[in-house]
């Protein structure tokens, strides 16, 4: 029997040291408690190229490691004209990111840039970027994504018919 592909997921936000590198750290960890690794692959860039090779945010590392997701060990990375063919699902933080990947998305591009937020019933479209705040923000930051991944899991595994 074959093994069904693996779903592969960016976070994108603006640097990749706050956000993007929390939202991986979620849907990791979401993965993992589900025992669905060989199922789903997941990474996180940004769209500038400020903090190549840089760790996440110290508040971001502190505020995620406080709920259990590790991400002491990702370093920023910028958005590749490559992350467009490989990756299924490109889920940026804010419509700011979105109109970055759309102007940068190579022609024949299938993945179609979303909004994380998109996955859940709220107005709010944005992630806040919690760089310039304090703890609250950071705090926020991982209670939106964290029902974001929860129900972009669900969604993606219905549609999927995944187990």
């Amino acid at each position: 029997m074959l093994s069904p592909k693996k779903i592969s997921v960016l976070m994108v936000c603006l640097g990749n040291i706050c956000r993007s590198p929390v939202a991986q750290g979620v849907l990791v960890k979401l993965v993992k408690d589900q025992e669905l690794e060989h199922l789903v692959e997941v990474d996180s860039a940004g769209t500038g190229d400020w903090h190549i090779g840089s760790k996440p945010d110290l508040r971001a590392i502190q505020a995620s490691a406080q709920r259990g997701y590790d991400i002491d060990h990702l370093r920023a990375r910028q958005v590749k004209d490559i992350d467009f063919s490989h990756f299924d699902y490109i889920l940026a933080m804010d419509q700011s990111n979105i109109r970055e990947l759309e102007r940068r998305a190579p022609a024949e591009c299938n993945t179609v840039p979303q909004l994380i937020l998109g996955y859940i019933q709220t107005e709010q479209k944005d992630v806040p970027d919690p760089y310039y705040g304090g703890a609250e923000d950071f705090e926020l930051v991982l209670d939106l994504v964290e029902e974001a991944c929860i129900e972009f899991l669900k969604r993606v595994f219905s549609k999927n018919r995944l187990s």
